[in-house]
């Protein structure tokens, strides 16, 4: 199933000929009081949502898809988990320009050794929301990622069972400033890290491992690969980062992105699809 949301917080079940608005499913969620829960409670009762999206879909009107302004399929990540130099031609140009690297030995070493990195939650931003780019003297550079997003509290999880504590799968922008800064810095202004179009469940992408993936700026396609170049796939990047913290329902984690990575400017028109997920159309500005 494909879940989108739109307008003001409404949710939507998304079918070829356009949305059913289901937002009326969202009476199973719990009903909490402060302190509130640091995790997406949707997504944590997910499946009790989406049995009762099913019933309420049957008498629920179609919504062109062209009416609706989408937003993060994921309303409260507690953290939103970057994976660095995750493709091996995306890791060489990075060692062979040096726009890229920035004379720091961080941002030319293998994943394994330089580990994971986290974007603020408040860097998120839906496809409607567009790029406000900052530091507009330096590069921002685009990055299209396969997103995973955690179904359930993931701690020391093994490779193996990973991706049993999947919910699902969107397409991700990690919008980058280019600069001799830790990375986390660098990409963590508002709307530097899109996510959409839509979540995709998890059982319609049983192999997240062998899924196209590409870029177009203004028509011209800067960056087309494939989930199978990946360094460490999600399985094992899912046992990386649980390693280190605990993942909760709704925590997002960009896996990476393969070579082509090039500026961005305000009044660009930026289109990512991936395989068996859509295609997210994502506008650019000057903050």
């Amino acid at each position: 199933m494909r879940l989108c949301r739109f307008g003001e917080g409404r949710i939507g079940i998304v079918e070829e000929s356009g949305v059913r608005d289901v937002t009326a499913a969202l009476e199973v969620l719990p009903s909490f009081r402060y302190p509130f829960p640091p995790y997406d409670a949707l997504i944590d009762n997910l499946d009790r949502f989406l049995d009762r999206a099913r019933t309420v879909s049957s008498n629920s009107p179609l919504l062109p898809m062209t009416d609706l302004r989408l937003l993060s399929p994921v309303a409260n990540p507690s953290k939103i988990v970057g994976a660095p130099v995750n493709y091996q031609k995306h890791l060489d140009e990075v060692r062979t320009d040096a726009q890229l690297h920035h004379d720091n030995q961080s941002h030319t070493a293998v994943i394994q050794k330089i580990g994971l990195f986290l974007k603020a939650s408040s860097a998120l931003a839906g496809p409607a929301d567009g790029i406000a780019l900052r530091k507009l003297d330096r590069r921002n550079d685009h990055e299209v990622e396969l997103a995973v997003v955690i179904g359930k509290r993931a701690n020391n999880v093994s490779r193996s069972e990973a991706l049993k504590y999947v919910a699902g799968y969107a397409i991700g922008l990690d919008v980058t400033i280019r600069g001799p800064e830790e990375r986390s810095l660098r990409k963590s202004a508002d709307t530097y890290a899109v996510l959409g179009p839509w979540l995709v469940t998890a059982d319609e992408i049983p192999n997240p491992g062998d899924l196209n993936l590409k870029i177009s700026v203004n028509g011209e396609q800067r960056q087309n690969s494939n989930t199978r170049y990946m360094i460490l796939g999600v399985p094992e990047l899912i046992e990386f980062a649980s390693a280190f913290y605990t993942l909760l329902p709704g925590d997002v984690i960009m896996t990476g992105t393969p070579e082509g990575v090039s500026p961005i400017q305000p009044g660009d028109n930026i289109v990512a699809t991936i395989e068996k997920i859509g295609s997210m159309e994502v506008t650019v500005r000057a903050a």
